[in-house]
């Protein structure tokens, strides 16, 4: 007698979920940076919004779990003893750079 209930597509009394953007904290010296080439070795080529080019390190932890590319919108702490080198700490996905441009964070 039991009937089988399958689920429609689409819930229509689930809410739309609100997405969470990180936003890079200045107090902490982070800056957004665009990565412009992949070097080799967890290394990559950053512009920065500061307009700063540095050399960005992607820590192993990080490595593990993101990939990044060329063109990924990227949170970046530069170093204190040398200003051209900095250490990639956040990777952004798409709707998250759609926000960051909306919002103005992003600048061009």
């Amino acid at each position: 007698m039991g009937l089988d209930k399958k689920k429609s597509g689409k819930d229509n009394d689930v809410p739309k979920q609100v997405t969470r953007v990180r936003t890079p904290r200045t107090e902490d010296r982070e800056v957004l940076a665009t990565v412009e080439n992949l070097m080799g070795a967890s290394r990559v080529k950053l512009r920065c919004m500061d307009g700063v080019v540095r050399m960005g390190r992607i820590p192993g932890s990080m490595k593990k779990s993101n990939w990044i590319r060329e063109g990924d919108i990227v949170i970046a702490v530069p170093w204190d003893f040398q200003d051209t080198k900095a250490d990639v700490i956040w990777k952004y996905t798409r709707p998250q750079v759609n926000w960051l441009e909306r919002k103005g964070f992003l600048k061009g």
